[in-house]
């Protein structure tokens, strides 16, 4: 793991270098100047000699100063270095996620993938930027200081031996435990995420059911499990230091035991205890230091392993080499397909056998459940089908370059989506170069631009996060001009307008007819008007072909088409 992770820090590898070279200087520095006191002490003052005081005092504010101007020279270098790792693997991480199938990204709640992104790729660079400085400072600072205090009195030092593994014993132990804890805290971040997120995007029903009260409740049922698991995690983090502090303090309490003694009986100066205190110090300090880093990797550690679970994944569906790159025409053919989700044992579509001719107007009825909106995702190759093949332009969907494929098969969703920008930008996600007049002709397809033309800013009028500022029959309306926009050989309405009065949706479909003719055209719908031009229509029953034929056909041979056209005809008569 940390050997994928660490090529991410190649772009500052010598910010990462210098760092931790400046690090040791600043260690050296503050190593060196407890040793100038103790001649000071023993030199300067004992036998009151003012020049050594001040030549060794001159020294101590140098090396003071060095070791201010290393330290900070390393902190921003390796901010640069941690941050920059940080934001080279985010980046990553997001372009992995863009190429995921729908499959792969059902494996995945979008919650849990934001505080991938987020909070756990900021916990590893906390890590890495930590690692450069603290993680370089406290074992330097540590082992310099130990040389030292052993070259003042070895005897004395042998304190150590006690105390140190006794704090890494103690240490060990409470990283042990955190560990697990801190995976437990980043799931509960995931639940937490997701409560807010279907909030916040579901808020007008909240509000036109009056329920704001009920998600209160919710959402302080899993702020309050974040809170708890976050307690159990910090609570390691707390017993850190007063443990620490035990041992420090009677270790300090042993040295000045022992070094008060030999004072008195002539075996040790003063500054040399003095000295040797102020080494213990950097010694104990150290280990803390060292502690708070392993706790900070390991907490990082439960995000690392989330990231590079991602990173990890095998996406699905992807181009094959030297994939086709031209759509001979809208054809569309199933070949005895079957289809089941990743990890479901049911099928949701079953031998499907279709033949659909370039140019030909589809429609597709079905119960909800009956698959309707699975076989249509197979067609752009949104998911690849578990037996069969899928054919369009005479050649297998598996074949074809995923860009080509896509871009000749625009594709309404039911849940049609509008990006916050302007409307402009919206439809040029169709066509990144389209100009206004082809985005206006496309509108007027649409039968949007009856409305659009009516903004005070026309196609530069603002459009909010999911088009929240238009309505339902308007984003509609939108989503089929940006998809029209790709001048595709088949477009795809999945139920794309269930939000249009029934006026405009015969508007578009004539639309459809005189300035599409070879476009393959699928329609989906609940209204038989909808698709009662069409050349056939298709009945889905429980993932299998019920009928396949024209409107006149099925009228005499389709009983589920029947009852459709009947239960539809009672609501216009009442």
């Amino acid at each position: 793991m940390l050997r994928q992770l660490i090529r991410y820090m190649k772009p500052y590898r010598l910010k990462a270098i210098f760092s931790p070279i400046l690090m040791i200087i600043e260690v050296l520095t503050d190593v060196y100047i407890p040793f100038l006191m103790k001649d000071i002490v023993n030199i300067g003052i004992y036998e009151s000699n003012s020049e050594v005081v001040i030549t060794l005092g001159l020294k101590m504010i140098l090396s003071a100063l060095i070791g201010i101007t290393a330290g900070v020279l390393s902190a921003r270098l390796g901010a640069v270095a941690g941050y920059g790792f940080g934001a080279n693997l985010r980046s990553d991480l997001y372009r992995k996620i863009q190429r995921f199938s729908f499959g792969n990204l059902d494996k995945f709640s979008v919650p849990s993938l934001i505080t991938r992104l987020t909070n756990d790729c900021n916990n590893i660079s906390q890590a890495a930027m930590m690692s450069l400085r603290m993680g370089i400072r406290a074992p330097a600072l540590f082992v310099f200081a130990l040389i030292m205090a052993f070259n003042i009195d070895p005897g004395m030092a042998k304190v150590f031996l006690v105390a140190i593994p006794v704090l890494l014993l103690i240490f060990a132990v409470i990283i042990k435990l955190a560990h697990p804890r801190f995976r437990e805290m980043q799931r509960r971040i995931d639940d937490l995420n997701a409560v807010v997120q279907e909030d916040l995007t579901n808020i007008r029903e909240i509000k036109s059911f009056v329920r704001e009260d009920h998600e209160k409740g919710k959402f302080k049922k899993f702020n309050d499990s974040l809170m708890i698991s976050a307690y159990k995690a910090i609570s390691l983090v707390i017993i850190t230091m007063p443990a620490a502090e035990l041992v420090i303090y009677s270790t300090i309490i042993a040295i000045l035991w022992i070094g008060g003694r030999e004072i008195v009986t002539g075996n040790m100066l003063a500054g040399n205890l003095i000295s040797f205190l102020t080494y213990v110090m950097q010694i104990l300090m150290s280990l803390i230091m060292l502690s708070q880093v392993f706790l900070h990797l390991t907490r990082a550690k439960a995000s690392a392993e989330r990231v590079t679970e991602v990173l990890n994944t095998e996406v699905d569906i992807t181009s094959p080499e030297d994939g086709l790159t031209i759509v001979a025409d809208g054809s569309i053919e199933f070949k005895s397909v079957d289809f089941c989700y990743p990890g479901s044992d049911n099928y949701s579509l079953t031998d499907i056998n279709l033949d659909i001719k370039s140019g030909e107007v589809i429609g597709i009825l079905g119960a909800t459940g009956s698959g309707k909106s699975t076989l249509l995702a197979l067609i752009p190759r949104l998911y690849d089908v578990t037996e069969g093949q899928v054919l369009v332009g005479g050649k297998d969907v598996r074949d074809y370059d995923l860009r080509t494929l896509r871009d000749s098969v625009s594709f309404v969703l039911q849940q049609n989506t509008l990006f916050s920008g302007t409307l402009r930008e919206n439809m040029k996600w169709g066509d990144a170069e389209a100009t206004d007049d082809m985005i206006i002709k496309a509108l007027q397809r649409a039968q949007a631009w009856e409305f659009v033309q009516k903004l005070p800013d026309g196609l530069d009028s603002r459009v909010e996060q999911g088009g929240t500022n238009f309505s339902g029959g308007q984003r509609q309306r939108l989503t089929i001009a940006r998809a029209l926009l790709k001048e595709p050989q088949v477009i795809i309405l999945d139920d794309s307008t269930s939000a249009v009065d029934m006026d405009t949706d015969a508007r578009i479909r004539r639309a459809f007819a005189t300035d599409l003719p070879g476009v393959t055209k699928i329609i989906v719908a609940q209204r038989l008007a909808s698709i009662e031009d069409a050349d056939r229509i298709l009945i889905l029953d429980d993932g299998r072909v019920s009928a396949f034929a024209s409107a006149a056909e099925l009228m005499e041979t389709s009983t589920i088409y029947r009852e459709i056209y009947e239960s539809q005809q009672r609501g216009v008569v009442a």
